[in-house]
């Protein structure tokens, strides 16, 4: 599987219902990954190597809903040629993270204080590091 597939299947598991700007957020997070050279991601520098990272993607490593699984449509393809084209959500330009708290709110940080609170996009929370983030 080429890097756009994987991205066009990530986008489709992690945020299939989200919607264009959803899906567009969490690839925004994927690729934000991949360039950074910094700190813990500092370490991952392809698309696979991001999706594949431990304890990262639920739907790297589930049965049920996995990238494995996935039949992407012409939107998750479009999505991902635009994120690995350099296209980034503006709220999430530079988030690291995301996760839904199946919550009206979002916590004020994440993951183990590393990040904060950016913006909300759908049902999930975003989140740009701190400088504690680059100790990673």
């Amino acid at each position: 599987m080429n890097e756009l597939e994987l991205l066009a299947r990530l986008i489709q598991c992690e945020a299939g219902g989200e919607g264009d700007t959803g899906m567009r957020a969490v690839a925004s997070v994927v690729m934000n990954r991949v360039e950074q050279r910094r700190g813990e991601y500092g370490r991952y520098n392809t698309v696979r190597d991001v999706v594949f990272a431990p304890r990262q993607f639920e739907c790297a490593t589930e049965q049920q809903q996995s990238i494995y699984n996935m039949r992407p449509e012409a939107i998750h393809y479009e999505i991902a040629q635009w994120a690995l084209g350099g296209g980034r959500l503006g709220d999430v330009y530079d988030s690291l993270w995301f996760f839904n708290p199946y919550s009206a709110t979002c916590r004020t940080n994440f993951p183990n204080q590393n990040g904060y609170f950016k913006a909300r996009i759908g049902n999930h929370c975003f989140y740009s590091p701190t400088s504690g983030y680059y100790n990673t």
